[in-house]
């Protein structure tokens, strides 16, 4: 039985789609929506439209921006000899909000993963390799901790040690208030290896 009329199930199942989203957040998204001003639903529907016709990414870093070259990138005041990368720009955002990281990034756009049929032509290692052509003098590698994460970091570790550039790992660890028996192997390992003096 259907409870909703078309137009109400067609919204709630396209808003469902959307990532983290579950069914009745997109309910109670849809009847919101619904609910708006005219005005307010237009204003939002054209953000949408107008943010997917523009944005696109950075030529140096590719990260998404609405301009050729993103604010980061075109900071003269950041050391643009220190590249950080990440897997996507939700990461360099996360780090961007810490205020302690001077360098600037590189995003790839995913990790590699046999499993999924992501090799390393699917990122972007490519255009990483031909960044390093300048003067660039550490490659931070800061991919998540998962399985595909350490494969994306030993990969690129294993491609720029050849060229002489410093290559470090960022350190990770147990969280705040987490209980050791639900953390993970690599999490604990690198946690130890990283440890420092009280």
């Amino acid at each position: 039985m259907d409870l909703y009329s078309g137009h109400i199930n067609k919204l709630i199942e396209e808003l469902a789609a959307l990532p983290g989203i579950g069914s009745k957040s997109a309910q109670r998204l849809a009847f919101h929506l619904i609910n708006m001003p005219q005005d307010k639903v237009q204003r939002l529907a054209d953000t949408i439209v107008e943010a997917k016709a523009n944005v696109r990414y950075c030529k140096e870093c590719f990260t998404l921006t609405d301009r050729d070259i993103c604010p980061v990138c075109a900071n003269k005041n950041r050391n643009h000899k220190m590249i950080m990368v990440v897997e996507n720009t939700r990461d360099l955002a996360a780090y961007e909000k810490t205020g302690r990281y001077e360098g600037v990034y590189h995003v790839l756009h995913g990790a590699i993963s046999p499993m999924l049929g992501i090799g390393p032509g699917e990122i972007k290692l490519k255009e990483l390799i031909e960044r390093l052509k300048g003067e660039v003098e550490e490659v931070i590698i800061a991919t998540n901790s998962s399985l595909e994460g350490e494969t994306t970091a030993m990969y690129i570790s294993k491609m720029i040690k050849p060229t002489g550039i410093r290559v470090t790992r960022i350190a990770s660890g147990v969280p705040v208030g987490g209980d050791l028996e639900y953390i993970d192997e690599v999490t604990l390992l690198r946690a130890l290896d990283g440890r420092i003096e009280l």
